[in-house]
């Protein structure tokens, strides 16, 4: 991969109201390279996804420290990658199997699911106690013409 041509860089506590947060940092972050109404949405979707599995598996019974490092590439290429340092998962292929979870009932199990159906990859590094690293990818279209 080459050089990002802007990159920047949050850390945030594991609290629910930072979803929102981690949401509007990358919508605003990928604006520059002018996406559609669409891809703002999958891009926010698939960032959701990956920051609630910081927020309710990586750290069950306590707050923790979530980081989110956004890239921008020369191709249009937006990276993101959200990281913790919580419980980790034991089975990173089990886990990415739709409806996997391994919260209460009122989780769906389909975040990877999700993450997969917006992004172009999504790359999920882990070990258990140690942590997890998710790696999103989107390619945002060029647009032709636009303008008033």
């Amino acid at each position: 991969m080459t050089k990002p041509v802007n990159e920047a860089a949050v850390v945030f506590l594991s609290r629910s109201a930072n979803e929102g947060f981690a949401r509007a940092t990358a919508a605003c972050f990928a604006a520059q390279l002018d996406p559609t109404l669409d891809e703002v949405n999958d891009i926010k979707t698939a960032v959701s996804e990956a920051v609630t599995n910081c927020i309710v598996h990586a750290y069950p019974d306590c707050i923790g420290k979530v980081s989110m490092r956004l890239r921008l590439f020369g191709d249009n290429t937006l990276e993101i990658v959200v990281k913790d340092w919580g419980v980790g998962i034991e089975d990173v292929a089990q886990a990415r199997q739709p409806l996997y979870t391994t919260g209460d009932e009122t989780r769906s199990g389909m975040g990877f699911t999700i993450m997969e159906s917006f992004m172009d990859g999504v790359k999920v590094r882990s070990a258990p106690g140690k942590g997890t690293t998710v790696t999103l990818r989107r390619r945002v279209s060029l647009r032709v013409g636009g303008g008033a």
